[in-house]
């Protein structure tokens, strides 16, 4: 019996398949030298093909059959009983039955007696699809690629298929190298396991950038423009080192945008290739670029059919100007300048274009812009959407347009930034524009998208103004969908706790009036630094009491804002470290210190003056605010005194993410009834205002120097190491502070972490108190002739004072005996009280003050600009808000306190 089989036939397929493949990559290209070709052999006679066989089927039955039926295996093949057949017919339907992914051996048998009997072997079922080696992409997206699934029919076609996929998404991710190696593990019952060996492979980077045609600008200055870089050190933290088919047209645009903003208005990008090594590692990309001449502007001018404008006014306006180089960037903005003008004026959808006349000999781009005819558009009405929480009227009434009003770009504009000033939705906000149901008529559609406006934060941190804080509190910025604010905060730190209670209504009544107010306990351990830089508590400050403030709108950007308030301030030393006999000792917490001590009320009086036209109070890009501010302390209560501060801050967008300000402030404060103004109630500069400084490092201060070595011996010095003497910040009346900062923009990454770096320069000072009583505590030794003693380097040798009771008595201390070391007025024996009998013989010596000698200087108090330049970070940590700055002081005076690397956490106050 003559039987017809195709075992394994598809395997057999792809190796030939693969076979044609290898050998195709052997043909020699063309150009190429090849080998001689042997004479070619005289041709065969021609030889007639015998006439098939024709035979009729007598019986047809299916063999090893277990899921598919019969039937199904028969509907296949056009073989039926009684129909003649021949090999060919019999061919024919064994690569049927081949190509249907069904089976995976079939043999035909009987094909010289007509009783066929088609044996099969069926394809097996995939039990599971194992994946090994895929570290760099996950499990679940290969899944959502492949199409082979459990319970499904394997077919090595689908396996190769899946295969593709995959090494199509390792190409995604730059990986040109990965390899993938099907295994098959057979199981009981006809099952498999698909196993897909990943050889992951490294990244393909981009080993080089070659670019041929350019003879005006570097290869350095081109590259500089693409996306793309260049694999080396300097882009070691850069994702845009590996290939991307994407990027590389990207990249073409970018070169085409940067030669047109240089007057090169015929460039053009011949080719683009990216050729991948041989190691499949990298790949070598090349442009063939042709750049041009270069043209300049010729005539401009407008041609407006619109009857409002006139035309050579415009083009006069207009920033183009004839003789400048050809700048395609320059147009477009002269195209948006239009046609804001247009909108102005209420023409929402003037439609400006350029008309272009190229002069190719006088090398010139002359264009002529065209502001078609449009009808002056009114606001049909403004759709509000998105909006859950927020009612309409919180965000009707930041609008400076009205249903029915003329169309205004400007006031479209303002009302946009307004309403991203309110901080309820995301980020850059816009207003849509939409026609309406007439020619003349325009929809303004506020589509907001609402942001978590409840803060809950708990948080821990490190400080290093306060060292350790602990931080709670509860925010709603946006209190039931009314635009309120309620807050509640406590703070504990080293150094200060605080519990702060506040709310605030932006519209009171309805009405363009806010009105807010904070209840407030606050109590602050002021500080000074010790040797090693330890920190000692020198006063404790406690305030309690509350603030009221409310604003009224003079204009668009005017505002009026005063303020009413009322603190009892609690200033007390420790008496154990700072007190001698129930009286607060100069010697010990400094004259300037004793006097703040007590209780005093404030009540205080305010007004502010303030223009704002910036785009978002959040995190503005353009625009700019100016602060007038006046404050009376002395409407009740027992503190008099009249303080003035103005602040002013410009913001400029320079494009590309790019954000520079300039900003500077300063105050003045004096006293209306001729005391000393106190000590808490100054100013004070440093970290973290200006950066570059300790806390409170800037301005006038007394630093205490004590002396140290042997008076004996002659070895007695003034210790004027930082880390040893005693720091005390007395702020100051005066002050200024200045700063030029410049924001940079990161990737969507980075800027979705919420990181904001920037460089900046700072100058300011603190300045104007009046001269405090320092003390100079020594004396000055003599021998038994009276005579001074010195040091070996000349110096007078200083002793500590002499000791005396609180009536000014001199006392002694008892040299020998039982009462050996006390103290007594004396001169021989002891005497417990200063009425009792002397009672003793010794010799008693003269009690010194345990103080060491020390001398104070009084330091700071200049307005001679210190000035500093550094870079810090913001970022919205998940602990909180963080700063990280390096900043170094160009210029100081004797007495600043510099710091070059400081960092916060949480908000300060």
């Amino acid at each position: 019996m003559t039987a017809i089989k195709a075992s394994n036939l598809g395997a057999r397929a792809t190796a030939t398949l693969l076979a044609g493949t290898i050998l195709s990559g052997l043909v020699s290209p063309a150009g190429a030298q090849t080998a001689p070709q042997p004479a070619a052999a005289p041709a065969a006679p021609p030889q007639v093909a015998a006439p098939a066989v024709t035979r009729t089927i007598k019986s047809l039955r299916v063999e090893g059959s277990q899921r598919i039926e019969p039937e199904t295996v028969l509907s296949y093949t056009r073989l039926r009983v009684g129909d003649s057949y021949t090999n060919e017919t019999v061919d024919q339907a064994i690569k049927d039955l081949l190509s249907s992914d069904l089976l995976a051996d079939v043999a035909i048998e009987g094909v010289e007696s007509g009783n066929l009997v088609i044996r099969i072997r069926e394809n097996p079922v995939i039990n599971r699809v194992v994946f090994e080696g895929n570290k760099r992409l996950k499990q679940d997206k290969i899944d959502k690629e492949i199409k082979l699934r459990p319970r499904q029919i394997f077919t090595r076609t689908a396996v190769r298929a899946d295969i593709a996929r995959i090494v199509e998404l390792y190409r995604r991710q730059g990986r040109f190298a990965a390899r993938i190696e099907p295994k098959m593990v057979s199981l009981d019952q006809n099952r498999v396991d698909v196993i897909f060996e990943i050889h992951e492979g490294p990244k393909s980077k981009v080993r080089q950038i070659n670019i041929i045609g350019n003879e005006v600008f570097s290869d350095k200055k081109l590259r500089a423009q693409m996306a793309t870089k260049v694999a080396s050190l300097s882009h070691l933290l850069s994702s845009n080192t590996s290939y991307d088919q994407d990027r590389l047209a990207y990249d073409q645009q970018k070169l085409r945008q940067f030669y047109l903003t240089e007057g090169y208005a015929d460039f053009r990008v011949i080719s683009a290739v990216a050729e991948l090594t041989p190691d499949k590692k990298d790949f070598i990309i090349t442009y063939v670029v042709e750049e041009g001449p270069r043209y300049k502007f010729g005539p401009v001018t407008v041609d407006s059919a619109i009857r409002d404008f006139d035309d050579k006014k415009l083009a006069e306006a207009l920033p183009i100007k004839e003789g400048q180089w050809y700048n395609a960037k320059t147009v477009e903005d002269t195209i948006e300048q239009l046609s804001e003008t247009a909108g102005l004026f209420g023409y929402a959808f003037a439609d400006v274009r350029p008309d272009y006349q190229r002069n190719k000999d006088a090398l010139t781009m002359s264009i002529n812009f065209h502001i078609g005819e449009a009808n002056r558009t009114y606001i049909e009405r403004i759709d509000i959407t998105g909006n859950r929480q927020t009612q309409d009227k919180v965000i009707r009434r930041e609008l400076r347009v009205a249903e029915g009003d003329a169309f205004n770009t400007f006031l479209v504009k303002r009302s946009q930034d307004r309403i991203n000033s309110l901080g309820y939705f995301q980020d850059k906000f816009e207003i849509e524009r939409k026609e309406g149901s007439a020619s003349d008529r325009i929809v303004l559609g506020a589509n907001v998208e609402e942001r978590p406006n409840g803060e809950l934060t708990l948080s821990a941190g490190f400080s290093s103004l306060e060292r350790f804080i602990l931080q709670a509190s509860i925010r709603q910025r946006n209190f039931r969908g009314m635009g309120q604010t309620v807050s509640i905060s406590a703070d504990y730190s080293s150094y200060s706790k605080s519990v702060e209670l506040g709310f605030t209504e932006p519209y009171l009544f309805d009405s363009n009036i806010a009105l807010g107010g904070t209840i407030f306990r606050r109590d602050y351990n002021s500080f000074n630094f010790l040797t090693n830089n330890t920190r000692n508590t020198t006063y404790r400050q406690v305030s309690t009491g509350f603030q009221l403030v409310a604003g009224l709108p003079l204009t668009e950007y005017w505002t009026l804002s005063g303020r009413y308030y009322l603190s009892k301030d609690d200033v007390t030393l420790d008496q154990a470290q700072f007190y001698t006999n129930g009286q607060c000792d100069p010697v010990k917490a400094g004259r300037f210190y004793c006097e703040q001590v007590g209780n005093r009320l404030t009540s205080l009086v305010g007004l502010s003056l303030i223009y704002d036209s910036l785009n978002s109070r959040l995190r503005p890009t353009r625009g700019q605010r100016v602060s007038l501010g006046v404050d009376v302390a002395g409407l009740g209560g027992n503190v008099r005194y009249v303080r003035g501060k103005v602040n002013a801050d410009k913001y400029w967008g320079l494009g590309s993410g790019f954000v520079f300000s300039l900003s500077g402030e300063g105050g003045a404060i004096k006293s209306l009834d001729g005391s000393e103004v106190r000590i808490i109630d100054r100013f004070y500069l440093g970290e973290p205002q200006f950066r570059g400084f300790d806390i409170r490092g800037v301005g006038p201060r007394v630093q205490r120097y004590f002396y140290t070595g042997d008076a004996a011996a002659g070895t007695q010095l003034l210790n004027s190491n930082r880390n040893q003497f005693v720091d005390d910040a007395l702020g100051g009346k005066a002050y200024y502070l200045t700063k030029a900062e410049l924001e940079l923009p990161l990737g969507s990454g980075a800027a979705e972490l919420g990181l904001r770096p920037s460089i900046y320069i700072m100058a300011g000072s603190l300045f104007s108190i009046r001269r405090p009583t320092t003390n100079n505590f020594f004396i000055q030794a003599v021998d038994a002739n009276g005579k001074l003693l010195v040091n070996k380097d000349g110096s007078p040798t200083l002793l500590q004072p002499p000791l005396n009771d609180a009536a000014g008595n001199p006392l002694y201390t008892v040299t020998t005996g039982a009462f050996q070391g006390q103290v007594t007025r004396c001169t021989v024996g002891f005497a417990a009280n200063a009425n009792d009998p002397c009672v003793g013989t010794s010799v008693n010596a003269r009690a010194l003050n345990p103080t060491a000698p020390f001398l104070e200087v009084f330091r700071g108090s200049t307005a001679t600009p210190r000035i500093s330049i550094g870079f810090g970070v913001n970022w919205n940590s998940p602990f909180g808000p963080l700063r990280i700055d390096v900043a170094k002081a160009l210029l100081s005076q004797p007495g600043d306190d510099k710091k070059l690397v400081t960092f916060n956490v949480g908000t300060q106050f």
